[in-house]
């Protein structure tokens, strides 16, 4: 077989890598048709990129990574796993996607909890009727050295009153701690309270359930984590 010319070569090369982004766009397209189609008040899709596994698509829609094929035909809501590092690539995704400016959360509003030196810092929303909002209290109790910010965010039933009865109190970090870890329920109390700010803040970083957590370099985590992997976000943060 006659050998090929150089220059031969270098045109196929580009000939190829052009037919591979111009089929990774037509992707997008298809997408972007076929969601505004199904969905006509989904709004600009600005996140649209394909991944390293199944062929799949990751979108955001509302603040939600979703997943959905070439043609943009079928949406799968769930977590990609990897069965080797049994790594949630979702979550991890989630983290970067979404992450927060901590110091331009507006702290002011929050219930501020010192433990130790405080040095590391995490946010949270929490909800006094969420199961596992208690949990992750119970996990909180056994990490130190931390500032913690609690945005009470009420979105259960009847939680409002609670969370007006623990941010009125005469301390409310000891009002929240003996209704989450001793389930003392906190005196009827009375003044004004920042909870509409919250439930609006809430609806802008798209935190849609309880507990949510936002650590000092941004990074999300919605639900409920064990002690050890909050000490672990916590020590990533101070690298």
């Amino acid at each position: 077989m006659k050998n090929i010319p150089a220059l031969t070569v270098s045109k196929w090369i580009v000939i190829v890598l052009f037919a591979l982004l111009s089929s990774a766009h037509a992707g997008e397209t298809e997408i972007r048709k076929s969601m505004q189609s199904i969905f006509p008040n989904i709004g600009k899709l600005d996140h649209i990129v394909k991944t390293p596994y199944a062929g799949l698509y990751e979108i955001v829609i509302d603040g939600q990574l979703l997943y959905t094929d070439e043609n943009g035909q079928y949406l799968v809501d769930g977590s990609v796993i990897d069965p080797k590092s049994r790594r949630n690539l979702s979550d991890e995704q989630r983290r970067k996607l979404f992450a927060i400016n901590f110091d331009k959360l507006p702290l002011d509003i929050a219930v501020k909890k010192v433990k130790g030196n405080g040095k590391r810092r995490m946010a949270y929303f929490t909800d006094p009727n969420c199961g596992f909002c208690k949990r992750l209290e119970k996990e909180l109790a056994r990490v130190s050295d931390v500032t913690l910010y609690l945005f009470m965010y009420p979105i259960f039933p009847n939680s409002g009153e609670i969370v007006r009865n623990v941010r009125c109190a005469k301390d409310p970090v000891k009002a929240w701690d003996d209704l989450m870890l001793s389930s003392i329920a906190p005196a009827s109390a009375n003044c004004e309270t920042p909870t509409e700010k919250v439930l609006a803040l809430g609806k802008q970083l798209h935190v849609n359930g309880t507990p949510n957590l936002i650590f000092g370099n941004g990074g999300q985590s919605p639900g409920y984590l064990p002690a050890e992997e909050i000490e672990k976000n916590l020590n990533d943060t101070n690298k």
